[in-house]
């Protein structure tokens, strides 16, 4: 290996779950732009297609086999489907984990089914993919997972109490996997994010009080395109990040460390 191919995923196949849009296209997009033959699956066909031509356009030589792009039909809640899928995959040299969902309420109006729904996309899906892929890795010596946290597993507010619990379990159950399969040679890593333009943020983005207010919390005093976290997620399935493992990167525009924060007069 040298430093010019550091991040390169020539002949690597890596599954983007969650790949119809937001962070997990722009992250099918990354990959196959550094070679790597990428597998879009989401439950959204359309949006799972769409990202598929756009990756396609990223690939280094189009027409050629390196960064070729499929699409992958699979609703993550279908425990068998994720099974039957995965064995379909074959060989994987990387997962990349992005769905998730949020029922932003306060802690005394969450029913349970909120609960059952966001616990189900941030953390059982996580598990039953985890499940599936990570044997199969262990058995060639060599893998890496990455999911989608947030920032919220760290810092919280009002509303997001099953969010920020899921995701602080989601970065906990990534750890763990990094100790029982890290002696095999599969590493597993987090990525958390902090304010990002997606579907999943729309609510947010909508009410323009809220937008500013959030955009200025952050060290850099704005939101980020999604496209700012997939250079996080290439790192971490690349031969750039081969010795970490069980950990979280953070990419949030500098909030966690200055949350809160109060600039006086000097």
């Amino acid at each position: 290996m040298t430093y010019a191919d550091l991040f390169r995923l020539d002949g690597r196949r890596i599954a983007v779950v969650g790949g119809a849009s937001g962070i997990g296209r722009e992250s099918a997009r990354a990959l196959a732009a550094q070679g790597a033959e990428v597998l879009v699956a989401d439950r959204d066909v359309a949006g799972a297609e769409e990202t598929a031509r756009l990756a396609a356009a990223e690939r280094p030589a189009p027409g050629a086999e390196t960064g070729a792009v499929s699409v992958h039909p699979l609703d993550v809640l279908d425990e068998a489907a994720v099974r039957t899928t995965a064995d379909g995959w074959g060989a994987l040299d990387g997962l990349v984990v992005t769905v998730g969902a949020n029922v932003r309420k306060r802690m005394a109006d969450y029913t349970l089914g909120d609960f059952d729904r966001v616990v189900a996309l941030n953390l059982r899906a996580y598990l039953t993919l985890v499940q599936s892929v990570a044997p199969g890795m262990a058995e060639r010596g060599r893998g890496s997972v990455v999911g989608l946290a947030s920032m919220r597993a760290f810092q919280v507010e009002a509303g997001q109490s099953v969010y920020a619990a899921s995701k602080a379990g989601l970065v906990q159950l990534l750890r763990t996997a990094a100790a029982e399969w890290g002696p095999r040679g599969v590493r597993f890593n987090a990525v958390a994010p902090g304010v990002v333009r997606t579907p999943l943020t729309d609510q947010i983005a909508a009410d323009p009080q809220w937008y500013e207010a959030y955009a200025r919390a952050s060290a850099l005093g704005r939101w980020a395109g999604a496209e700012e976290i997939a250079g996080a997620v290439a790192y971490l399935v690349s031969d750039a990040s081969t010795y970490v493992t069980g950990s979280v990167l953070t990419v949030d525009g500098g909030w966690t460390a200055v949350d809160g924060r109060y600039e006086p007069s000097l």
